[in-house]
């Protein structure tokens, strides 16, 4: 299982966001959702979720933004699970509090804690992120757009550019190194909640 614990930055001095945060991770959460996100300290929100691949959406959704330092903890919760969040309790919990204590001194935002691979999985996951924040505002607008599903022709159309020139937007925003990173720090991160098995050889 893992847990998510996100602090919102610089809270005293920006707009309260943890009602839109909450919204954002309920909706891509979906079914993937443990424990629906919840405001738990001050400008804090928590949740659990068993899906690698919504984690690591909702991971690159906070941290696009850079107003959230986001702890990822992987590991097990006590059970039977209680109908909120901030009444669970368990090995996952314990790791988010670490992670996110951790992810607010990173200038990615973003630390995982595990019993094992935890740190192979932050340090990828930091690299994506630090691939993402060089992306220019125009190439952040192709890729919203082909992540919508709209083709680089229609992409075009509606940035009244040429398809050429949204070629070239999206080489620069290095979108084909993510589009092949994603699926392979999903694996990653899915490895996280594996049972460890000590006596198995490297690979």
């Amino acid at each position: 299982m893992y847990v998510v614990t996100a602090d919102q930055r610089d809270s005293r001095s920006n707009a309260d966001l943890v009602p839109a945060a909450i919204a954002h991770v309920s909706n891509r959460g979906g079914t993937g959702l443990t424990l629906s996100p919840e405001r738990t300290a001050g400008d804090e929100i928590q949740f659990a979720i068993a899906d690698a691949q919504a984690l690591l959406a909702i991971v690159l959704d906070l941290t696009r933004t850079g107003t959230w330092s986001v702890g990822v903890g992987a590991g097990g919760i006590e059970s039977p699970l209680p109908t909120s969040v901030r009444a669970a309790r368990g090995e996952a919990f314990l790791n988010a509090r670490d992670a996110v204590d951790r992810a607010k001194k990173a200038p990615t935002r973003v630390a995982i804690t595990a019993s094992h691979g935890g740190d192979d999985a932050e340090a990828l996951v930091r690299l994506l992120i630090e691939l993402r924040d060089r992306r220019s505002p125009e190439g952040w607008e192709v890729y919203d757009l082909l992540a919508a599903g709209h083709s680089q022709r229609e992409s075009a159309a509606r940035l009244g550019i040429t398809q050429g020139a949204v070629s070239l937007r999206a080489k620069a925003a290095a979108l084909r190194a993510e589009e092949a990173a994603v699926p392979a720090l999903e694996r990653v991160l899915e490895r996280l909640d594996a049972p460890f098995d000590e006596s198995a050889g490297p690979g």
